[in-house]
């Protein structure tokens, strides 16, 4: 299993949300409202005000995954960050298995 980031603005993430869910690539996604990033682009330092989304998948998916959130993603070059479930509850496990397709 898998958790997903991604920051996205704030117009996009109900959207990038329900596709992805729709398209049952996650079980869940949680969606922290207000973050502020600072970060490089295009040689020099910038600042957004983006949501953090925290998805929840299977390893298998995440190449799909991947692809989706770049098709429908507003930046040229979205943040997308795997980390793998080392530990957690067994049925919260089997219900992200069950619920992905």
């Amino acid at each position: 299993m898998r958790m997903v980031f991604c920051t996205c603005p704030k117009d996009s993430a109900d959207e990038i949300a329900d596709t992805v869910l729709s398209e049952r690539l996650v079980a869940c996604v949680n969606i922290i409202p207000w973050i502020k990033s600072k970060y490089w682009w295009e040689g020099k330092i910038s600042t957004e005000e983006e949501c953090l989304l925290i998805m929840k998948t299977r390893s298998d998916l995440i190449p799909e995954l991947t692809e989706k959130i770049k098709e429908i993603h507003p930046y040229q070059v979205p943040e997308i960050l795997t980390f793998r479930i080392m530990e957690g509850n067994p049925d919260y496990l089997e219900w992200i298995a069950k619920e992905t397709k």
